[in-house]
């Protein structure tokens, strides 16, 4: 007899120094299903999954394919069994092009060279078939982050997996992208392919999956039909406790200018083109604006040129009064702007420097944190603590865990905890809520709100319409390197705004 399950976990353990991570958890996976798996940021989800894919083993438990019992030592057992895995961060070599990121480990060679012909020709079918339209030459630092989880998802294709595990799979991308993404694992799934998809978006487990099963603080909570649930349901089972869906806010008090930039532009590095095209703006006291549009409109560098990061060609950027355009990133940073941003692992975090050593990294030289140039490691600690207590920040070992063992939800809280404690005139937030639950997003968001009604000017850059929507008081909308439109969010609606993220429609901006 054929089990009704393509894939059993039963009683799964697995533990970390200080943190048990899986504590008793049994998930099962029917054939052509798409199952998520529903938890806050550290509820043991991508370890279960890393169980799965052979990245960790377990200390108790079995895993079972088709009905019979498994042992995966690594990802290349797992691909044998026809699993495959997109990553939350992805595992891909920057330098390389897509083509060779998508065969490596899995090419096809005749007497000791490499059949790419062959290759190439599977990878454009599977490209063409599955609607991903990428370009196999180009390489992976020039393309999106969108583009570049299609990589991923053509990496697990080319292996012929048809057991597909998603992690976070839309954390990175925009609305456009993820509405394409639910169509593309929905074809999947008609095909036969079982699919795991970790997530804590409500609305996108509501649009596509068949079951959820819920995890908390390491432990199973259940598995539900999604048709017999509520967004409220699941949130209240994933937190466990109900929570506010909706951000709550008093009407803004904009005051003096904070932030003001005129005739800015930032160059490419993808082309000759400019990324960000002669843009003015200004951002006031007690405001939060957000700079909305799909990826890869420009927002990445003007933030990068803003802060420090990119060099901008021309133009001027003041901060409180002061022309701030030739200072260094350091500089920038002390004049009064505090930076959330968009890449935690490469901008926010050192992922190698424990949680207390991430914490003070703009503060260490300050008079709390040293004395005749060394380190007090007693203040460093007691900030840290204070910090990982008032922004409810999880680790294992508190404030020595190295940072890189941290979930991405956590790892996010260390960094928000880290920028809004600097209590600066102007916060930058970059995708600030980007991978984290709705537990997690609800906390965020009322920070936010709260350092806007302090006084603080807020910058916002978000891809999450909803976000965009419910968080902001003015949005200027950025379309090809250009803001195309400012709009208020109480007078429009998402599909205003998607004409003009997309660049079918545009205001005549005069001066501000």
């Amino acid at each position: 007899m054929t089990s009704e399950y393509v894939i059993e976990m039963n009683h799964i353990r697995k533990e970390f120094p200080g943190i048990v991570a899986n504590d008793d958890i049994t998930l099962q996976l029917k054939k052509g299903e798409i199952h998520a798996l529903l938890g806050e940021n550290g509820a043991g989800k991508s370890t279960l999954m890393s169980v799965l894919f052979g990245l960790y083993q377990p200390e108790a438990g079995t895993i079972k394919k088709d009905g019979k019992e498994v042992k995966i030592n690594n990802p290349n057992d797992a691909t044998a069994l026809g699993i495959g895995m997109v990553h939350q961060h992805f595992k891909l070599v920057d330098v390389f092009t897509v083509m060779d990121n998508i065969i490596l480990g899995a090419e096809t060679t005749r007497m000791g060279f490499l059949q790419k012909k062959e290759a190439k020709k599977k990878v454009q079918e599977l490209s063409d078939r599955y609607g991903l339209k990428v370009d196999v030459d180009a390489k992976i630092e020039n393309i999106t982050v969108g583009m570049q989880q299609r990589v991923e998802i053509l990496k697990m294709l080319y292996r012929d997996n048809d057991i597909l595990i998603f992690d976070e799979p839309t954390a990175v991308l925009t609305p456009q992208e993820i509405d394409e993404l639910m169509e593309i694992m929905k074809g999947f799934a008609k095909e036969g392919k079982s699919i795991l998809f970790i997530t804590h978006k409500l609305n996108e487990i509501m649009a596509v999956a068949d079951r959820v099963t819920v995890l908390h603080k390491g432990k199973y909570i259940g598995t539900v039909n999604t048709k017999d649930v509520t967004k409220q349901d699941l949130s209240t089972m994933m937190v466990g406790r109900p929570v506010q869906l909706e951000v709550k806010k008093e009407e803004a008090k904009p005051g003096d200018v904070v932030l003001s930039v005129e005739n800015f532009t930032v160059p490419s590095k993808l082309h000759k083109n400019d990324a960000v095209k002669n843009i003015s703006f200004n951002v006031r006291k007690g405001e939060i604006v957000c700079i909305a549009g799909i990826d890869g409109n420009g927002q990445t560098e003007l933030i990068y040129g803003l802060s420090g990061l990119e060099k901008a060609t021309r133009g001027k950027v003041v901060l409180c009064g002061k022309d701030i355009s030739a200072c260094s990133i350091k500089q920038k940073s002390e004049a009064g702007m505090s930076h959330i941003p968009e890449d935690r692992h490469k901008h926010g975090l050192v992922l190698d420097y424990t949680l207390e050593q991430n914490m003070v990294l703009q503060k260490y030289n300050e008079p709390q944190f040293q004395k005749g140039g060394f380190i007090r490691f007693d203040e460093v600690r007691k900030y840290a603590e204070t910090l990982i207590d008032k922004y409810d920040v999880r680790s294992g070992q508190g404030p020595i865990t190295v940072t890189r063992s941290m979930s991405g939800g956590n790892q996010q809280k260390a960094i928000i905890a880290r920028e809004i404690d600097r209590d600066k005139p102007l916060i930058i937030a970059v995708q600030p809520t980007r991978g984290l639950d709705v537990g997690a997003i609800e906390y965020i968001h009322s920070q936010l709100v709260a350092e806007r009604d302090k006084g603080k000017a807020v910058l916002l850059v978000s891809l999450e319409l909803d976000e965009v929507m419910s968080l902001s008081d003015r949005i200027l909308v950025m379309y090809e390197g250009e803001i195309v439109g400012e709009l208020d969010p109480k007078k429009t609606d998402v599909n205003e705004l998607g004409l003009y993220m997309s660049g079918a429609k545009r205001q005549e901006r005069g001066a501000e």
